[in-house]
């Protein structure tokens, strides 16, 4: 396995990429980016002329995570390819959430193979159900780890495209299967972010879509507890206040949703990924030692899952609210990663608005929001 790349500031052009690429014979390409540089009509061209011979996989983001960082408005270019391993890309369009399980479904069916070890999964940010999305894919592969994320657009919530070779749009769902025995895969998924506040039973919800809380409307229930000020910029402050799911018998929250979008003609919150009726909700808050802790123990899932310190790829995939938390110092993070994983391991990635990846120490995929999310990539020598 080799991996090389390359990056854009936020100050530079396409034309500024050197004259040649780093790896010309690559396989596999990930591109993250801002909607600006995905909107760019000679991006697609210019990247496959660099990498005739790849696939060309990517997504707009709410920040570019790469061996330097972080980053807004940039251009970050992953290039590998396999020595003992091999791929297959497939996509599927899904404009709405009621599709999500069906589109993967059909995904899943074209990835199956006795030989699958992984996927990368990448999808539009705003237009699919992420809870729904992973079991369509499990009910078809099985226990299959599956990492990546939902594509953002700075929390703006108004549009998130992906990069399909020569095609970028809205609404794609792309999913990267990676075979062989000799590929080496692991994960790593910790938040850092602790309840407050009254535990709150979901009485009446859709899926994603919660209605009622203890009975009472949702959204009125939702602006009490988050403050006048805080309010007003709803459903983009909601990432400060997401929803941490108590799950009855364990000490650490494993699941959080974070808000994507409000209707206040039904007084209803949407999420990321489903907040089922019965389960108990509380809020969550968190500061930036908790956030950077939560990353770098999910690092150390990785290494602690891994027999081998040689070289390799980390897809790290964290939410945009924790970016807005810690704002500045955002970067602290992505070194306690680089830290924990050694830096034999390159390291690209997204800030999103959902992140795939395996509960810790398991190979069982679920949605994670708010939460550092690792996929890490090698293969045996």
């Amino acid at each position: 396995m080799q991996v090389r790349q390359e990056a854009l500031t936020a100050k530079m052009s396409l034309k500024d990429l050197p004259p040649s690429s780093p790896l010309p014979n690559a396989q596999l390409v990930l591109v993250f980016g801002s909607v600006r540089r995905f909107s760019d009509a000679k991006l697609p061209a210019q990247l496959k002329a660099r990498y005739p011979t790849a696939q060309i996989v990517g997504c707009t983001t709410s920040g570019e995570i790469g061996p330097d960082g972080v980053s807004d408005d940039s251009l970050q270019i992953t290039a590998i390819t396999w020595d003992k391993s091999t791929q297959r890309v497939t996509y599927a369009r899904a404009n709405n959430m009621q599709t999500s399980a069906e589109t993967a479904i059909n995904l899943a069916k074209q990835l199956k193979a006795d030989n699958l070890r992984t996927v990368l999964l990448l999808s539009d940010g705003l237009h699919i159900n992420g809870s729904e999305l992973l079991q369509g894919f499990q009910s078809v592969l099985g226990d299959i780890p599956i990492v990546g994320g939902m594509a953002g657009d700075n929390a703006e919530f108004s549009k998130t495209l992906q990069l399909l070779n020569d095609s970028v749009e809205e609404g794609l769902v792309i999913a990267i299967g990676l075979y062989g025995d000799k590929l080496i895969t692991a994960s790593g998924a910790l938040g850092g972010w602790k309840p407050y506040g009254p535990p709150r039973k979901i009485t009446k919800s859709e899926k994603n879509i919660v209605y009622e809380m203890d009975g009472k409307p949702a959204l009125p229930l939702y602006r009490m507890y988050i403050g006048d000020q805080n309010a007003k910029t709803l459903p983009g402050s909601g990432l400060r206040f997401p929803f941490a799911v108590i799950e009855e018998g364990k000490r650490e929250v494993e699941k959080v949703r974070t808000l994507l979008a409000i209707d206040p003609a039904k007084n209803s919150l949407t999420f990321a990924g489903n907040v089922e009726e019965g389960e108990t909700v509380r809020l969550c808050q968190t500061n930036h030692d908790r956030l950077v802790e939560g990353a770098s123990g999910a690092a150390r899932l990785v290494t602690g899952n891994l027999n081998t310190s040689q070289p390799g790829l980390a897809l790290c995939v964290s939410c945009v609210g924790r970016k807005l938390v810690m704002a500045d110092q955002i970067a602290d993070e992505i070194h306690a990663v680089q830290q924990a994983l050694g830096h034999q391991t390159v390291l690209t990635g997204f800030y999103s608005y959902g992140e795939f990846c395996p509960r810790p120490n398991t190979t069982d995929s679920v949605l994670h929001n708010q939460t550092m999310t690792i996929g890490y990539l090698s293969e045996a020598l």
